[in-house]
């Protein structure tokens, strides 16, 4: 249970921020756009994509990046919160000066400040899709945040507008951000300009052999495992996909989740220097489980294997997004042996892997050129 003087310290604290951003309100909004994340401390591929859509476009134009990670959120350490807590006054002062702000996760500031009237505040959610059950559709669950501390950061409020990848998402984006669902909009992210790109695949290609020439030799298997905040029962199951691999015939790659403290062992490579979403471009096979990553891969067209060994728990516990066995393309089992045995056979689906694709995926061409347009005409009114 979340103690009355916590959440008095979160009231008193948004009080208090909100009479400093009062303050900085006064200040004259520029031709700006500012974008924020927790995601990493750098900006993001699909961040940089729109900057430069933007300065394309227009110079004149001030694209602003604020990217810094607090791991552990409301439990991370001190020293942690008082670093956040500057960067904090930074987002406020971009934030009061701009005329669009646009956001891949959760940020305080944006949720808890009142904002001016003329700014537009767009959440372009870091993942293609959606899986699992998030923000206030997982709310008091094992994964998910507190009740309590969720309504009294006003968690995922003051957007304007919530980019889609689908229509198919709306309905449990709008759940999972406590919207309206018509602040939806179907415009799915950059990265689906580089899934499309044949150049920008091949100098990925290039790369990953540079690094790793031997997973030219054999088709590549990639493992994306999503995260799970216990992982012993994870180890386990690992080690028994790596051993079913047949490593005379077969590359395997593991690309375990950042936060993960799990190891790659074995013959099995973990390609440092690579992230998931790159090895996408060398993998003839993908096995995931609960992971947005598989929507990339369908948009690929590469057969996906769903490694569902702790179904049951995941599913009672945090819980699932879709119809998780009736609409996933490709087997699915809890069995390191019977996944591996299917991709031996060689046999798929691929009629079935584009439906899925299409389903959550819109398939335009030039997803970033359409955000910068939407960015544009919000600046223009």
């Amino acid at each position: 249970m979340i103690t009355k003087i916590k959440l008095g310290l979160i009231k008193t604290g948004t009080g208090c921020l909100n009479i400093v951003y009062m303050f900085l309100k006064l200040l004259p909004v520029r031709k700006k756009v500012t974008m924020l994340s927790r995601q990493s401390n750098i900006p993001s591929d699909e961040f940089r994509m729109v900057k430069k859509g933007i300065n394309l476009r227009d110079k004149r134009v001030k694209v602003v990046f604020l990217c810094h990670t607090l791991e552990g959120g409301i439990n991370s350490s001190f020293s942690d919160k008082v670093k956040y807590g500057f960067h904090m006054f930074a987002q406020m002062f971009h934030i009061a000066t701009s005329k669009v702000v646009i956001l891949d996760t959760y940020c305080m500031v944006v949720s808890i400040l009142k904002h001016k009237k003329e700014l537009k505040v767009i959440q372009m959610w870091h993942s293609m899709g959606t899986m699992k059950k998030f923000g206030y559709t997982a709310l008091d669950t094992k994964e998910g945040s507190k009740s309590e501390i969720a309504y009294a950061m006003k968690m995922h409020n003051n957007y304007d507008y919530i980019f889609a990848s689908a229509d198919s998402y709306k309905d449990h984006l709008a759940k999972g951000f406590n919207c309206d669902i018509g602040k939806i909009l179907t415009m799915p992210l950059p990265r689906l300009d580089l899934l499309n790109s044949d150049k920008y695949g091949q100098k990925v290609r290039e790369r990953i052999y540079t690094e790793y020439p031997m997973l030219k030799e054999k088709p590549l298997i990639l493992y994306c495992p999503t995260f799970r905040k216990e992982e012993e029962a994870f180890t386990e199951a690992l080690k028994r996909l790596t051993e079913a691999v047949d490593y005379e015939n077969y590359n395997f790659v593991v690309k375990l989740h950042p936060l993960s403290k799990a190891s790659v062992e074995g013959n099995a490579v973990s390609a440092d220097g690579f992230s998931s979403f790159e090895m996408l471009f060398a993998a003839d096979y993908v096995i995931s489980d609960y992971s947005c990553i598989v929507y990339e891969a369908a948009v690929r067209h590469i057969p996906l294997y769903f490694y569902n060994f702790d179904m049951e728990l995941y599913a009672d516990g945090r819980g699932l997004a879709l119809d998780y066995e009736h609409e996933v393309p490709g087997v699915v089992s809890g069995e390191a042996k019977e996944i591996i045995a299917a991709i031996e056979t060689k046999e798929y689906d691929m009629d079935a892997l584009k439906r899925f694709a299409d389903k959550y995926v819109t398939p335009v061409r030039h997803a970033t050129k359409d955000i910068v347009d939407f960015v544009f005409t919000l600046m223009n009114e």
